[in-house]
């Protein structure tokens, strides 16, 4: 079998053979592979000819992978300090990474040092991450047997018959990876914080705690990140507004992320729109207003209902109609492009709007 590198080399495989096993006799320390441009698992079948570059710690694309690992480290490490944990989804994200628990007992930002000092631990155990699939049925008496409840609500949507798993020492998990080869290779990594998660989103549901972390290949990497979140924090809207006297949000009283504009933010404001508006004109933009509601057909019309309905707030009735709170604004200026015939000579024409928009996001 022949593979493709992303230099141009061909070279061979033999069938049944990993992409750990080939890196290995090129003398690459890969710990991910690209296949295609797709993020691998080191230790997947080599398939067909296709094009390869193998990844090492020092490649930015397998950042995925390491943070992901790290998340399994975390998820080992609050499994061994809270017996009776249930554990969720633990993705790698933009910024690091996060594990969704279900404790018997509240924890409280206070337990992360401990929760960190046995990540340590786990780390210098130096544990090798094994893949493993295993028969529907096996996999969920496994999960059962743990108890897992969201796990096995993951599972009944894994359309496949053979399950992958992830294993280090006593800790396993339903998970697609992919991983790094061993728990020792993630030696920079810091927890952050931690907050509630509503299970899948869905605030009908339980709310689950939500570790937050990062971790990096360098340790100047993640002093470098540590640095820009603390700066981050001194620059967090939330406190600049009432220590300037911007504005105020009474969670209360009128409503979590509900802003008032004082008088000294509302001057800040107009500075921002004005210089916004004066741009919109150069570029040839026409300034336009529309309404902050509309009809349950237009949404319906623009596709809005069927595909972004979960995000949108709850219709009113008004006269026996239906209308909805808009959360775009584009629906309404194809409304006013419509209003005449045009011709390809009016184009292009460019609308634009300082529209507030009404999303229910959570």
């Amino acid at each position: 079998m022949e593979i493709r590198l992303a230099d141009g080399q061909t070279i061979s495989a033999e069938e049944g053979e990993s992409w750990r096993q080939v890196a290995s006799r090129l003398g690459i320390p890969a710990v991910a592979v690209l296949v295609d441009g797709e993020l691998r698992d080191i230790r997947d079948p080599v398939q067909g000819r296709e094009r390869v570059r193998f990844l090492t710690l020092e490649d930015r694309e397998a950042l995925e992978a390491l943070r992901h690992t790290a998340a399994h480290v975390l998820a080992q490490a609050v499994r061994r300090l809270f017996p009776g944990v249930k554990l969720a989804i633990g993705p790698a994200i933009s910024t690091g990474f996060y594990y969704d628990f279900d404790f018997p007992q509240p924890i409280s930002r206070d337990d992360l040092p401990r929760i960190e000092e046995e990540m340590r631990k786990i780390v210098a155990e130096d544990l090798p991450v094994e893949r493993v699939f295993l028969p529907r049925p096996e996999a969920q008496k496994l999960l059962e047997k743990d108890g897992e409840i969201y796990k096995l609500e993951l599972l009944s949507e894994i359309p496949d018959q053979q399950i992958s798993f992830y294993r280090q020492g006593e800790f396993v998990d339903l998970c697609r990876g992919p991983h790094l080869p061993s728990t020792g290779l993630v030696k920079h990594f810091k927890l952050l914080d931690l907050a509630g998660a509503y299970w899948r989103g869905d605030a009908t549901r339980v709310m689950l705690t939500r570790i937050y972390g990062t971790a990096f290949a360098r340790r100047e990497e993640l002093e470098e990140f540590l640095k820009w979140r603390e700066e981050a924090k001194r620059r967090d809207h939330r406190r600049l507004g009432p220590q300037l006297d911007l504005f105020s949000i009474d969670n209360e009283g009128i409503g979590a992320g509900l802003v008032l504009w004082h008088p000294n933010g509302a001057r800040v404001r107009h500075e921002i729109e004005s210089f916004w508006k004066e741009k919109h004109f150069a570029a040839g933009y026409q300034l336009i207003y529309t309404p902050h509601i509309g009809r349950a057909n237009l949404w319906q019309r623009s596709g809005h209902l069927e595909f972004y309905r979960e995000g949108m707030y709850s219709p009113m009735d008004i006269e026996g109609q239906e209308f909805y709170l808009k959360p775009m604004n584009c629906p309404f200026h194809i409304a006013i492009y419509k209003t005449k015939t045009r011709s390809y000579r009016d184009l292009p024409i460019r609308y634009a709007e300082l529209g507030t928009v009404y999303r229910y996001e959570r």
